[in-house]
């Protein structure tokens, strides 16, 4: 008998079971350190060892696959506790899996440049060599709103689990400010909490919007944009504050469990593959869907806006995709390949811009499969007829870390990919 992915059950179940004993558990208590955790780079050369660390994936929670695609030839990473790093090592040289150390402690690297105690004013403008608090965020946002009030506003669209804001941003030209019919764009970022590049590349995109809107013209004449640039506050201050590789919500979730996976949480065929339904799962999908605030704040915004949204771009890190439904299955829906055309301006425009190469095709057939997603449900259920969710460029090989220093970089990159898109959208309709 074979597992989904096509490697013998048997043998994974056998290896697993090793490697379980060997550690003395199936997964790691959340810890506020790494000291000693290593990122390890593993190349997968045929496509048994592809399969074979999709099952490892599955089936061991302990390991944190920072990067884990379907495609000979490509490199995984996997950030390893320092109890499971012999053991670890051991299992991949049992299926001939090369690999090499790429960070030799994250807790060091994690610490030594990311957290600032240096307040922004508002006033200064964006900077693009810090990452922002939620607070930040939020009055850089409403300082905008006061100065450009002819041109953006920002609303409340639902409260996190803390009680933290959850602000969306509206932009439309000041031409067509009253035209409440236009055909909307609508971005979000932050729902994995660890992922700051994201909540930095939607707060560069409401900036070069509103800031430098006689330069976007094109952009803004026929389009409303929507932009949530924070969709999970409470874990990305947890991330910042308590435990930098935190992913989910934070709402307890079961016996010395928090969060849920929010990008896991969508009613669209939740609960199937790809996500978990241990609570203290790195993809635990909840015990029902939209159980989280946060994520029934999007889909209210989306379903407000049906009929009317006709892009919708999740802003994820890290990998350099760009991927499009289904996420619960590898056959393509219907339509996919305006979808794909779409993300394929994108892509060639990072390209021709930067040098930088962006992998695009369904999230399945690309990456895995994993239901109860975000883009999954804008299509299917909200009528977003172009939806797809973008994986920006990580730190090299501190992956979630891009240094400060590459903020800049990373935004004004990914900003030539959205404004191709949203530019090629508006020609379709």
């Amino acid at each position: 008998m074979k597992s989904q992915t096509g490697v013998p059950q048997g043998a994974v179940v056998r290896l697993v079971t090793v490697f379980l004993a060997l550690i003395g558990c199936c997964a790691v208590t959340a810890s506020h350190s790494y000291r000693g955790y290593k990122l390890y780079s593993v190349q997968q050369n045929n496509q048994q060892q592809v399969d074979f660390l999709r099952d490892l994936q599955q089936s061991v929670d302990g390991l944190d696959f920072w990067k884990l695609d379907r495609l000979v030839g490509s490199e995984a990473r996997v950030l390893v506790p320092p109890t499971e790093q012999d053991s670890f090592k051991l299992l991949l040289d049992s299926q001939q899996l090369r690999h090499r150390e790429l960070i030799p402690d994250f807790g060091r690297v994690q610490n030594e440049h990311l957290f600032t105690s240096k307040r922004v004013s508002p006033s200064t403008g964006l900077p693009l060599n810090k990452y922002l608090r939620y607070n930040e965020m939020v009055d850089y946002i409403n300082s905008l709103a006061r100065k450009y009030s002819d041109l953006m506003t920002v609303s409340e669209i639902g409260k996190s689990h803390e009680g933290r804001s959850i602000p969306a941003v509206t932009i439309r030209s000041p031409a067509t400010y009253r035209n409440h019919s236009q055909p909307v764009v609508f971005v979000d970022a932050g729902i994995h909490a660890r992922e700051w590049a994201a909540p930095a590349t939607a707060m560069y995109l409401i900036s070069e919007l509103v800031e430098n809107g006689a330069q976007h013209k094109d952009l803004l004449a026929g389009l409303t944009w929507v932009i949530v640039p924070i969709v999970n506050p409470d874990g990305y201050e947890y991330s910042r504050e308590r435990e930098r590789l935190w992913r989910k919500t934070r709402r307890p979730a079961g016996r010395n469990c928090f969060g849920i996976d929010g990008n896991r949480n969508y009613d669209f065929h939740w609960a199937e593959v790809g996500a978990s339904d241990a609570p203290c799962a790195e993809t635990y999908h909840g015990e029902k869907s939209f159980s989280e605030p946060e994520t029934r704040a999007i889909r209210d915004e989306l379903l407000r806006l049906k009929g009317r949204c006709k892009f919708y771009l999740s802003l994820h890190t890290y990998g350099e995709y760009l991927l499009y439904p289904w996420g619960w299955t590898s056959d393509l829906p219907e339509g996919w390949e305006k979808i794909d055309e779409v993300a394929q301006a994108g892509a060639q425009a990072i390209r021709d811009a930067t040098g930088t190469v962006y992998t695009v095709g369904s999230s399945t057939n690309v990456l895995y499969a994993a239901a109860g997603g975000s883009d999954d449900y804008a299509f299917a259920v909200a009528g977003v007829p172009i939806s797809m969710t973008m994986e920006l460029p990580g730190g090299g090989s501190a992956g979630f870390n891009p240094p400060p220093s590459r903020i800049e970089e990373i935004v004004k990159e990914t900003f030539v990919g959205i404004r191709a898109m949203a530019l090629e959208v508006a020609k379709k309709l």
